[in-house]
C-alpha cells in the first residue's frame, strides 16, 4: 500500500529553469516511488506485519471504541517510521543517521520506551514545547501584541525554564494569572498584557481560549459580562526605562458591580481588598473544574496525533462533544494522578499502541480518523521543516525583526524552534504557515501544503543553495557508496529492494556522481515522505 498523501504517478510539477532540468528526472523518480503499491511485506517500510495489541488503558478504550463502529486499528508502524515520528513529535528535531542506525540495530524489546525516556529529558524538547506554548500564549514583540523585545524575551525564558524545571501545569496556570511586576523582568506578568483587548471583557476572553479551551461566543448570555470583574483591578503603570510597564493589583481601580459569577455559573464571593485574579486561579486549576483538566488533556492529545479528542482542540463546549468520552476522561484522571506533570501524560500516549500505529489507512469512513485508528499523517510545522533541511545539509538560516533591537538579532546558526519572539521570522517560515500568535488560537498555525510551499521546494534558488553549498551534506556525498546514509539521514530508514533497483537504473549512465546524488537529495526532501509526520 503506498503511503497516505503520496503523489499520483499522473504528478508533473511546473517547467523548470534550464539549471534544474538535469534534477527533475531524479526528483520524479523518487517521488514516483512512494506513489508504487509495495509489494512483498518484508519490502514494506512504514509498517509491521503484525496486528496492534493494547498495551495499556488508553488502546482498551480506543479499540473498543473502534470495535464498537466495526473498525480495525492499524498495524504497528516499523521501527523505522516510530524513530522518526517520536523524534519529531516530542522534541521536533529530525534524528541524525547515527541515531536512527542505533536504534533499528538495537535488539531490546523495550526500546521504544527507553528512547521515549531519552527524549523527554532532551533539551530540545524544552526548545520545541517552549515554542509551542509561545504560539499560545502570544509571545510577539511587534504588532498587534505589542510586548516589545525586552518584555517577549524575558516572557519566553520564563516559560522554556518552567518546562525544563517541570513545573507542574496548574503551577504554571496559577503563576500566568497571579503576576505581578515589571514586564522586563517578571516573565508571567505579560500574559494579560499579550492581548490584543486589555479591557476585563477581553481579558476573560484570552483565560478562557488558552486554559479552558473554550470559545466564550458559546457562553449563555450575560456570562462573560459576569467573569469580565476577575480581571477589571488590573493595574499598569510605567517605569523610567522606556516601554517598561508594571502589571499589579490595583485595589482603587472600581470593584464592578455587577454579580460575579464564575464560568460554570456558580456565584463568587470576593473579598474587598483581595485580589480577584487569585480567586479566579483557585476555581480554575481544582480537579473538579469541568474545563481546566479537560482542555490541556484534549490539547496534548491533538499536539500528538494532529486532532483532539475534541476537535478543534480549543472548542471545548457542549454541541461538539468528544468522539470518545472514556478516553478523554482517562486522560483526564491521569494527568491529574500524576499531579499535572504533563512528562507524565506525554509517557502515556507516546507508549500506547495507538501513538504506535502505522499511517497506513486500514478503512475510508470518516469515523476512523476521528477514533484514531491510524496515525494521521500531516505536514511539518515550518520550524521543524527548516531546521530539519539545515540539518541535513550543514546550513544555517538568517531572520530579521520589524523591530530594529538587540534582542532581536540571532546568531548565525540558531534553529528555529528556539526563536524566542514571534516577532523574528524569515520569508521561509512565513511562506510555511508559522502562526503569527495574534490570537492564540491552534487554528492560527496552517501546516496545509500549498502550490507556493511545493514550488519554493522545487525551484528556489534558497533550496538549491544549501543543497549545493551545505557542508555536511557535500560530505556526505563524498562517501564511496553514500545511499544508506542519504537515506538514512532524509528519511530515517534504509531504501528498500526496489528504490535501489530504480536509482541504480537512473544512475546508471550518469558520469558525475556526486551530482547524482545531490539530485537523489533533493528528490527525498521533496518528497511527501520527508515532508509529513507519519
Amino acid at each position: 500500500m503506498p503511503l497516505p498523501g503520496t503523489l499520483p504517478l499522473t504528478f508533473t510539477p511546473p517547467s523548470p529553469p534550464p539549471r534544474w532540468r538535469h534534477r527533475l528526472a531524479g526528483a520524479l523518480l523518487s517521488l514516483t516511488l512512494f506513489a508504487v503499491p509495495l509489494g512483498a511485506a518484508a519490502s514494506n517500510p512504514y509498517e509491521l506485519p503484525t496486528s496492534s495489541q493494547p498495551q495499556g488503558r488508553i488502546d482498551e478504550l480506543v479499540f473498543a471504541r473502534l470495535a464498537s463502529l466495526g473498525l480495525q486499528p492499524a498495524p504497528p508502524c516499523s521501527d523505522a517510521v516510530f524513530v522518526r515520528r517520536v523524534f519529531l513529535d516530542v522534541i521536533g528535531t529530525l534524528p541524525t543517521a547515527a541515531e536512527t542506525r542505533a536504534f533499528l540495530a538495537d535488539g531490546d524489546p523495550a526500546k521504544r520506551s527507553a528512547l521515549i525516556e531519552q527524549l523527554l529529558v532532551r533539551d530540545e524538547f524544552d526548545d520545541y514545547w517552549a515554542m509551542k506554548w509561545s504560539d499560545l500564549l502570544r509571545i510577539k514583540a511587534e504588532f498587534p501584541i505589542n510586548l516589545w523585545p525586552n518584555a517577549a524575551q524575558c516572557y519566553y525564558r520564563w516559560v522554556h525554564d518552567a518546562i525544563h524545571h517541570r513545573m507542574p501545569y496548574d503551577q504554571f496556570v496559577r503563576e500566568l494569572l497571579t503576576a505581578n511586576g515589571s514586564n522586563f523582568r517578571v516573565g508571567p506578568a505579560n500574559f494579560f498584557r499579550a492581548s490584543q483587548n486589555r479591557a476585563p471583557a477581553g481579558l476573560a476572553r484570552v483565560v478562557a481560549l488558552t486554559f479552558m479551551g473554550t470559545r466564550t461566543e458559546s457562553w449563555p448570555a450575560g456570562r462573560l459580562e459576569a467573569v469580565a470583574p476577575f480581571f477589571a483591578q488590573l493595574g499598569h503603570k510605567g517605569t523610567r526605562e522606556w516601554k517598561e510597564e508594571i502589571v499589579y493589583f490595583d485595589p482603587n481601580l472600581p470593584r464592578p458591580a455587577t454579580p460575579w459569577m464564575f464560568p460554570d455559573g456558580t456565584t463568587a464571593e470576593v473579598t474587598p481588598g483581595t485580589d480577584p485574579r487569585v480567586a479566579f486561579a483557585n476555581w480554575l486549576i481544582t480537579p473538579a473544574n469541568p474545563w481546566f483538566t479537560r482542555a490541556i488533556a484534549n490539547r496534548t492529545w491533538a499536539w500528538l496525533f494532529g486532532r483532539g479528542i475534541v476537535e478543534p482542540a480549543d472548542d471545548i463546549r457542549p454541541d461538539n462533544p468528544p468522539s470518545n468520552p472514556e478516553l478523554l476522561a482517562h486522560l483526564e484522571q491521569s494527568l491529574i494522578a500524576a499531579h499535572y506533570d504533563l512528562r507524565t501524560l506525554f509517557r502515556e500516549i507516546l507508549n500506547s499502541a495507538t501513538y504506535q500505529g502505522s499511517s497506513i489507512a486500514t478503512s475510508d469512513a470518516p469515523e476512523a480518523e476521528a477514533n484514531f485508528a491510524r496515525y494521521v499523517p500531516r505536514r511539518l510545522d515550518a520550524e521543524v521543516l527548516i531546521d530539519a533541511i539545515n540539518q541535513i545539509t550543514g546550513m544555517t538560516e538568517q531572520y530579521s525583526s520589524a523591530i530594529p533591537e538587540p534582542f532581536t538579532f540571532i546568531p548565525a546558526g540558531q534553529r528555529s524552534i528556539t526563536l524566542p519572539d514571534g516577532s523574528i521570522t524569515s520569508s521561509f517560515l512565513e511562506s510555511f504557515g508559522r502562526p503569527s500568535r495574534d490570537t492564540g488560537e491552534e487554528a492560527e498555525r496552517n501546516n496545509r501544503m500549498t502550490a507556493e510551499q511545493r514550488l519554493h521546494l522545487l525551484n528556489s534558488t534558497h533550496i538549491q543553495r544549501k543543497l549545493e553549498q551545505g557542508p555536511l551534506l557535500q560530505a556526505l556525498l563524498r562517501k564511496p557508496k553514500p545511499l544508506d546514509e542519504l537515506y538514512l539521514t532524509i528519511l530515517s530508514r534504509p531504501p528498500t529492494a526496489e528504490e535501489r533497483q530504480a536509482i541504480a537504473l537512473y544512475t546508471h549512465n550518469q558520469p558525475n556522481g556526486r551530482r547524482t546524488g545531490q539530485d537523489l537529495a533533493w528528490a527525498l526532501i521533496n518528497s511527501t515522505e520527508f515532508l509529513y509526520r507519519h
